[in-house]
């Protein structure tokens, strides 16, 4: 019999049903202050357990006197002190003082003391509780520690502090898991999933403790939950969510205690289990990244915030999507993005949407919600997204839009210290010139032969006449045939292919030479096949994916593949000028021109720098 979720629930219904559901009563622990205190939140007040300072001390080096033996005292009247006392600034002041003249005021003659102004009573004196008197608040409760307040509490006498504490446990199952740090072996995963929960439970202040992996086995798993039930306020269980022959966990909460919810509509993350056992939360996260990521920030977060715990609360901005985004009606849809600030606006590049590529969570700096009630967003459509790295980060970012090449990886690597941060869009050289025709990206890689046998001005007068750009040479590369055994372009029909998406430079130069050889196309077994870029090429030939295909030289080396060059190309990045005042794009354009990046290319291999870092204008 085939397995199906519960009655599908809405995002909104799925965070009711977890609020009223559990009571969220967070337990309490004691901490020492020297260690662990910082970012828990207070359980309960803090008070001082004396005061600071305990006993009048003097504010500056001077003298100890009785304010009333000052009176009268001036520059035409100077007057002897009958008594004083010589202090430093922290000494104790004596009793029957009450006032410090600062030494700087003070004629000294042997043991007398004369002055020629007046003090009043506790000048320059730090009197008994300045700071904090005995029994004072420190903090209340559900303030969240920062460092500046653990020396505080050490200094008025707090050794411990009573916080709030959620204890969440999470248990990894799956027969295909392999521990982090080990070497999947094939038809092997690394277990990964509840190292991110942990982070991002940790993260709001929640204690995590990851269990050990428990294979496929329905009864191993029961015992599992059962202990993690015992020890935890909140448990999760990973992967074994969806509807598959050895997804166990609905069964098992069901055996336990019960269902709520099987089956959120949100996508990623639809299969999420809400249960209840012995009164507690178990949470069944997808097994898939993103998945579990999306119901961890969207269903679980809200809930440990019920907790009185430090939840991150994301910034939002408005920004230009790129792309047009379909999406099904009556799902909640969550979009990682990639955005920017060009000019005095926001524009929002979508990564990709697969559950399971968890790059797209590393490259994103934001996301966006497409609501149940939408069937998707247009591109150009303005929305609010919100970020997930702090604004002055996002700000930083630097949008590169167009052709692929391995080393855009290493110029991010280079510039990242001068606080820019690149993220890479590869949608072949045409696409980038439609990104930078629509002002949607700070610079778009290309390398585009043109029929003269030129490279990348014919098409930018074409596409974009009248601009004002400039071209800034990354170098000039090799492109080849990469494959197992030395294949060249004669010998590629009846070979399995694997080609790039139409409108990038490498398919242009491989249809460019392929009709100057009179190859047909249809002579070749996979010239559909597409792939977004020369690394994915690269695995595809070594993995026996495909017999050969077209690429740099540096991929073919990096994967250990057999190259036979075919043209050397010149791959640059157009810029609007205007965007060369700004600060991010002045650096960009210093980071290609140096020794550094140089030297990069020619370990990278298949690059020649004579060009590197040259700008060469453009005007129509």
């Amino acid at each position: 019999m085939v397995r199906r979720y519960l009655s599908v629930i809405s995002l909104a219904e799925a965070r009711e049903l977890v609020e009223r559901s559990f009571p969220a009563i967070p337990g309490v622990v004691r901490v020492p202050v020297t260690t662990g205190a910082v970012g828990r939140i207070t359980a309960g007040p803090i008070f001082a357990r004396f005061s600071v300072p305990a006993i009048h001390l003097s504010a500056m080096d001077g003298i100890a006197v009785r304010s009333a033996d000052t009176r009268g005292a001036s520059e035409q009247h100077p007057v002897t002190l009958p008594v004083a006392v010589r202090v430093n600034t922290g000494n104790i002041v004596p009793p029957g003082y009450d006032a410090v003249v600062m030494i700087e005021d003070v004629w000294v003659e042997g043991e007398t003391y004369t002055i020629r102004k007046p003090v009043s009573p506790w000048q320059h004196i730090r009197p008994v509780g300045e700071d904090i008197g005995e029994s004072e608040m420190i903090l209340p409760q559900g303030h969240r520690i920062r460092p500046q307040d653990v020396g505080a509490l050490a200094n008025y006498g707090v050794t411990e502090v009573a916080v709030k504490n959620v204890r969440a446990g999470l248990i990894p199952t799956g027969s295909e898991l392999v521990p982090a740090g080990e070497m999947p072996p094939p038809g092997k995963v690394v277990e990964s999933n509840t190292l991110m929960a942990a982070a991002v439970l940790e993260e709001a202040g929640v204690e995590a403790h990851r269990y050990a992996i428990v294979p496929d086995d329905y009864d191993r798993i029961r015992d599992a939950v059962r202990r993690g039930v015992a020890e935890n306020d909140i448990l999760f269980v990973s992967a074994g969510s969806s509807a598959g022959t050895r997804d166990y966990t609905a069964d098992i909460v069901r055996d336990l205690g019960e269902v709520l919810a099987h089956g959120v509509a949100i996508k990623p993350g639809k299969p999420v289990i809400i249960g209840r056992i012995e009164g507690k939360p178990v949470i069944g996260l997808p097994g898939y990244p993103l998945a579990a990521a999306t119901v961890l920030r969207e269903i679980v977060l809200p809930f440990i915030a019920r907790y009185g715990l430090s939840v991150p609360r994301p910034e939002c901005v408005d920004a230009r999507l790129t792309t047009s985004l379909h999406s099904d009606i009556g799902t909640d849809e969550f979009v990682l993005l990639s955005v920017g600030r060009i000019g005095d606006r926001w524009v929002a590049v979508p990564q990709s949407r697969g559950a399971g590529v968890q790059m797209s969570a590393v490259r994103a700096n934001a996301y966006l919600q497409i609501p149940a009630q939408k069937e998707g967003v247009e591109a150009g459509e303005t929305m609010s997204v919100r970020l997930t790295v702090p604004r002055a980060e996002a700000e930083e970012a630097v949008l590169i839009t167009g052709s692929h090449d391995p080393a855009l990886d290493y110029l991010a690597d280079l510039i990242r210290p001068r606080d820019v941060d690149i993220h890479s869009t590869h949608v072949g050289s045409m696409g980038g010139v439609i990104a930078l025709k629509k002002q949607e990206c700070h610079a778009a890689p290309m390398h585009l032969l043109s029929p003269d046998g030129t490279y990348n001005i014919h098409y930018l007068e074409r596409y974009l006449p009248g601009a004002d750009l400039v071209l800034l040479c990354v170098a000039e590369r090799q492109q080849g045939v990469m494959s197992r055994d030395g294949l060249t372009i004669d010998d590629l029909p009846g070979r399995t292919f694997i080609n790039r998406q139409k409108g990038s430079g490498t398919r242009v130069l491989f249809d460019h030479v392929l009709t100057k050889r009179g190859i047909a196309p249809a002579a070749i077994p996979g010239y559909d096949r597409e792939a977004t870029t020369h690394l994915a090429v690269a695995l595809a030939v070594r993995t026996g994916e495909a017999d050969a295909g077209m690429g740099v030289y540096s991929a073919a080396k990096a994967l250990g593949l057999a190259f036979v060059p075919v043209a050397t190309e010149r791959y640059e990045l157009a810029i609007h000028r205007a965007m060369l005042d700004d600060p991010r794009i002045a650096a960009l354009v210093e980071t290609v021109s140096s020794e550094a990046f140089k030297r990069v290319l020619r370990d990278l291999g298949g690059y020649e720098t004579g060009e590197t870092g040259v700008l060469r204008g453009l005007r129509g």
